[in-house]
């Protein structure tokens, strides 16, 4: 690994959402991010990069990447955590996307790069281990909190439950606190956690808040999206900063083990 590498800040490759959006000149498919997660990786000093769904060169991607953020978006389709139904609620299913991300989510945690994995993505992450998901909260949960903040008019910045944090988990030392405020913009969540996985917070109603995988470099999901709040409320960059931190030891690690490039025989320099 060179000295050039090693000198820049860590790049992490993060998830878009496909979009189809239609003009007066045309019809276009096209893959979309929200720039609030691009400026979140910024100011945590990283270089975010987006992520195109493809599958044929995914082992060389996952390589040039420093750290992966899946990001939220559409549901993901039931049956691939084994559920033969299709709820009404359910929607944005886009089989690529999927398929990408499932196998990305598995290639990092392979690599152990670090993961973070926000709305959508911590369902990807429970689904990509072998767990399953509540299809529709409202319908199929009781609970008096409305997940989808936005049917309160809540601003996106905004909280609207707090999420109560096991002492002594990641989660706690990125955010020093075991009850955070957060907001919230999901209909779906985790039902049956993988067996690989450790819920380190919860909402007030039980619902799965947060995850984290022990014995990896840095593996966090959380429910909410930190990424909308974060200039609002600054404690909500530090799972991105904690992302990039690891991102940038796990290079600094692959600087000493990795052989040096264009080695002979051995590892040694020709």
């Amino acid at each position: 690994m060179s000295e050039e590498v090693l000198a820049r800040p860590p790049v992490i490759g993060i998830t878009p959402s496909p979009s189809t959006d239609t003009f007066s000149h045309g019809t276009f498919e096209r893959y979309a991010l929200s720039t609030n997660y691009a400026r979140a990786i910024e100011h945590a000093g990283g270089i975010p990069i987006v992520l195109v769904p493809q599958l044929d060169h995914l082992s060389h991607l996952v390589r040039i990447l420093d750290g992966v953020l899946l990001s939220g978006g559409g549901d993901i389709r039931p049956s691939r955590y084994g559920d033969s139904t299709v709820h009404p609620e359910t929607y944005g299913i886009h089989d690529l996307r999927d398929e990408f991300e499932l196998a990305l989510a598995r290639s990092a945690l392979e690599l152990d790069l670090p993961l973070l994995c926000i709305c959508r993505g911590i369902q990807v992450l429970n689904v990509a281990l072998g767990g399953t998901l509540i299809q529709d909260i409202g319908d199929q949960v009781p609970t008096t909190i409305e997940h989808r903040q936005q049917r309160r008019e809540i601003p996106s910045t905004e909280p609207s439950h707090e999420v109560e944090i096991v002492p002594g988990s990641l989660l706690h030392a990125i955010y020093g606190d075991t009850v955070i405020a957060v907001n919230s913009f999901h209909h779906q969540a985790l039902r049956e956690v993988a067996s690989e996985l450790r819920v380190v917070g919860r909402a007030p109603d039980g619902i799965v808040e947060a995850v984290e995988l022990a014995g990896r470099r840095f593996v966090l999901g959380v429910q909410w999206h930190p990424e909308m709040m974060f200039e609002a409320h600054p404690e909500h960059l530090k799972p991105f900063r904690a992302l990039v931190e690891a991102a940038e030891a796990r290079r600094a690690v692959l600087a000493f083990t990795e052989p040096v490039l264009g080695a002979g025989r051995g590892g040694e320099r020709p």
